[in-house]
């Protein structure tokens, strides 16, 4: 077989160039919480509301509410509440910011998980450069998810385990309040 002498630089080059374009390990992480961030927007924008509240089935007095800002941010938090029959009430009346300020304000502080999501396309873990980035705040700490480990002093993969064990948890309350929206259309 005869071949080009320059083929092989051709082959060399299309190779360099699909191996810079495919995403890294960490960087191929997709968000779980994504397409739940965006069915919930879509819940909420349908029956012209930006709120929604539901009792969490992982414990008796463990609660997820959230606030939206249509096309523009989601903020959701949960927590347990130490008496779970007033957001009960609250929620059956249908009175979602009022548990959700309660969450935020009066919950048993060590139980709290709120997450700040712009864009309300979920967690991201790499957001583009000029793109803002979403926070996850729990009792063990805030984390930004901004791209800079290094200045948290945190390897990649530290960063990118973070980012996966607040995605699920993220997913999880979403989870819960489209349950709640579902059930109740």
């Amino acid at each position: 077989m005869i071949t080009h002498p320059r083929s092989h630089w051709v082959v060399r080059g299309l190779c360099l160039g699909m191996l810079m374009l495919a995403p890294t390990g960490a960087a191929a992480q997709e968000s779980k919480s994504g397409p739940l961030a965006k069915e919930l927007a879509q819940f909420l924008d349908r029956a012209k509301t930006n709120t929604v509240a539901a009792k969490d089935p992982a414990a008796e007095d463990q609660y997820v509410a959230a606030l939206y800002f249509a096309g523009s941010q989601l903020l959701v938090v949960s927590a347990r509440y130490s008496a779970p029959i007033l957001l009960d009430q609250k929620i059956e009346q249908k009175n979602f910011m009022d548990v959700y300020i309660d969450l935020n304000s009066a919950s048993i502080p060590d139980s709290k998980i709120f997450v700040s999501d712009l864009m309300v396309d979920g967690l991201q873990a790499r957001p583009n450069e000029n793109q803002p980035f979403d926070t996850f705040e729990s009792a063990t700490g805030q984390w930004a998810f901004n791209r800079d480990w290094r200045g948290r002093k945190i390897s990649e993969e530290e960063y990118m385990e973070q980012f996966r064990q607040a995605d699920e948890r993220y997913a999880r309350m979403l989870g819960v309040l489209l349950a709640r929206l579902k059930k109740s259309n």
